[in-house]
C-alpha cells in the first residue's frame, strides 16, 4: 500500500511540527558535536518483534524532510507481515541527516505499525467469516487520516473519516430531539423515525445514513423507515442474533453494524450473530507501538 494524496498531505503536515518539536532553537546538538558534517553511512530499520508493518512513506518522508540527498530503499510493503529481525528499509546518505530524522520516523512508523498489528490481530480472529471490521473516529487528534490508512493496511475497514462523511444519527442526538419534541404529527410520534426522515430529507442518498438503536423496540421502528445501516449498541449475543432476523424478514437490505466493548475475547461470538459489520474503537485508541529500531550498518 501507499499514501494518496490525502495521507501525503497529513503527513506533510505533521513532520513539519514533528521535527520543529525536536529540533528546537539549537538543532541536533550531539550529532553536531560528535559526527564529522561529511561523514557518510547507512542505517536499517528493523523489527523488534512480530507485526504488521504500516507507515513506511511516512518515514521516507521525515528523512527526506531533514534531506532530501539521503535515499531511503524499502525492503517490505505496508501491509506486511513482519517477524522479529525483520529488514524494513535501509536509509544511506549524510550520518547526521539520518541521526536527525531517526527518532520523527520511528515516532511515525512505531505508531502506525502498531495500529496496522492491533488491527490485523481483530480481523485475523474472524477472517473465514463475512463481516467487517471497522474503525472509529477515536483516533489521535491530527492523525486520523494516517491511522485510518494503518487500519486499511491491518486488514480492516475504514468508517466515516469525519462527520461530513456521512449521517450517524446517535443517542445524543435522538436525547436532544426528543427533548425538542418538535416533529409533526403527521410523522411517527418517535425521534428513531422522525431522526431517520429529517436525515434522508437533508441528503438524500448523496451519502450514507445510520442510526445508533439500543435495542429491539428501537431496531423495528428504524427497519419501518429504512436507514442504510442501523448501529446496534452494546447489545447482548441473544438481542444481536434477533436483530439479524428481524432485519432479515422486514428489511435484508438494511445493514446491521454491532459495537461497544467490543474485544479480542467477544469479537467471533458477535461475528457469529451474523452482523455486516462490526465497529472497534480499539482498533485506533488502544493500539500499542510497534518495536521498531533504526540500527547503524558499518
Amino acid at each position: 500500500m501507499s499514501f494518496n494524496a490525502a495521507e501525503t498531505a497529513a503527513v506533510s503536515r505533521l513532520a513539519t511540527l514533528a521535527l520543529e518539536e525536536d529540533l528546537g532553537d539549537n538543532g541536533d546538538l550531539t550529532s553536531e558535536a560528535i559526527i564529522p558534517a561529511d561523514l557518510d553511512g547507512r542505517a536499517v530499520l528493523v523489527a523488534r518483534t512480530s507485526g504488521v508493518v504500516a507507515g513506511l512513506p511516512a518515514a521516507e518522508y521525515c528523512f527526506h524532510a531533514v534531506d532530501a540527498a539521503l535515499a531511503f530503499s524499502p525492503r517490505v510493503a505496508d501491509g506486511s507481515l513482519l517477524q522479529r529481525g525483520t529488514q524494513l528499509a535501509t536509509i544511506s546518505g549524510r550520518m547526521r541527516s539520518i541521526l536527525i530524522g531517526e527518532r520523527t520516523a520511528l515516532n511515525f512508523l512505531q505508531r502506525l505499525s502498531g495500529v496496522a498489528t492491533q488491527t490485523w490481530r481483530y480481523t485475523s480472529l474472524v477472517a473465514d467469516l463475512p463481516v467487517q471490521i471497522l474503525d472509529t473516529r477515536k483516533t489521535t487528534p491530527g492523525w486520523r487520516v494516517l491511522e485510518k490508512y494503518a487500519v486499511r493496511c491491518g486488514g480492516g475497514h475504514n468508517h466515516r473519516m469525519g462527520l461530513g462523511d456521512g449521517i450517524l444519527i446517535k443517542d445524543n442526538h435522538l436525547a436532544a430531539l426528543n427533548s425538542a419534541g418538535a416533529w409533526s404529527p403527521d410523522h411517527a410520534p418517535d425521534a428513531v423515525a422522525e431522526a431517520v426522515r429529517r436525515a434522508r430529507q437533508l441528503v438524500g442518498t448523496r451519502f450514507p445514513l445510520e442510526i445508533e438503536v439500543d435495542n429491539l423496540t428501537q431496531l423495528d421502528v428504524a427497519l419501518t423507515v429504512t436507514p442504510d445501516i442501523v448501529l446496534l449498541d452494546n447489545m447482548s449475543l441473544d438481542d444481536l442474533r434477533e436483530a439479524v432476523r428481524r432485519r432479515n424478514g422486514v428489511a435484508p437490505k438494511v445493514k446491521l453494524e454491532a459495537s461497544g466493548g467490543v474485544t479480542f475475547a467477544t469479537l467471533r461470538g458477535i461475528a457469529e450473530t451474523g452482523v455486516d459489520r462490526i465497529s472497534v474503537g480499539a482498533l485506533t485508541h488502544s493500539a500499542v507501538a510497534l518495536d521498531i529500531a533504526l540500527d547503524y550498518l558499518a
